[in-house]
């Protein structure tokens, strides 16, 4: 089942794909969502971020097998960081250089604590495309990562969720202005996404809507105002966004 939130004419709804249209539900994150009763055509409707995290945590070192030789770990993203399909991520020319990197998302489907990776699907709502973005200069300069991964627009999102996936083994490739840089897989990851939730369920609750970037395995490339970044993972679709300079440094 395919889930996503939709602009229409009275603010964003939550959807589910069902018979052929886009209906509109009570609540996107319920175990079974029930359709209000509005429709819209698949391909009439514009995306908004698939979900409103409380928590967003992405997994270190986690880009091929060689990771497996440390230990799981993971940082924590602003939730403000989330955005849609074509809404811009904002650049700020004055921190240095600046990644994308094409992930796999997870988001939490239940209050999950102390879940061990074989348990962990059953705590998951689905799956969606995310880009993780970084702020390469500052990186060696905050060990939390708050400098390098919490800018605004640093975590798209979408285009929507996708419950039924082999998450264990999807194609990702990403696109700069329309051009494939990167291709890979989720199978070479260090840590699987069940392995990341799990490991993150030791030290902390997580809840319904909370994202987990499972990591970039050889997926990531530079990235500069003007240009478009695409994410396309096998089996959910793409995410699109551009880049464009940050308010703030246009005007100095």
């Amino acid at each position: 089942m395919r889930i996503a939130r939709i602009h229409t004419a009275h603010g964003i709804v939550g959807v589910i794909e069902k018979d052929g249209r886009w209906a509109e539900v009570a609540d996107p994150l319920a175990a079974e969502p029930q359709p209000t009763g509005p429709t819209h055509e698949l391909d009439a409707v514009s995306f908004a971020c698939p979900v409103v995290p409380t928590l967003i945590f992405g997994m270190l070192h986690n880009s091929g097998p060689a990771d497996r030789e440390k230990p799981p770990q993971a940082f924590m993203k602003s939730a403000r960081s989330a955005i849609g399909p074509g809404e811009k991520i904002l650049i700020d020319h004055h921190i240095g250089a600046v990644k994308g990197e094409g992930e796999l998302a997870l988001v939490v489907g239940q209050v999950t604590r102390f879940v061990s990776p074989e348990h962990a699907r059953d705590c998951v709502l689905g799956f969606t495309c995310s880009n993780d973005i970084t702020n390469l200069d500052q990186v060696s300069l905050d060990a939390t990562f708050t400098q390098g991964k919490a800018g605004d627009g640093y975590t798209p999102l979408g285009p929507w969720i996708e419950t039924d996936l082999d998450a264990l083994d999807a194609a990702i490739v990403v696109a700069m202005d329309g051009k494939q840089v990167a291709a890979s897989s989720t199978a070479n990851l260090a840590y699987n996404p069940y392995e990341a939730l799990s490991y993150l369920s030791r030290y902390l609750t997580l809840g319904p809507g909370d994202v987990i970037l499972t990591g970039a395995p050889a997926t990531s490339y530079p990235l500069e105002p003007g240009q478009t970044m695409s994410i396309t993972i096998a089996g959910i679709g793409t995410l699109t966004n551009p880049a464009a300079p940050h308010p703030r440094s246009m005007g100095e």
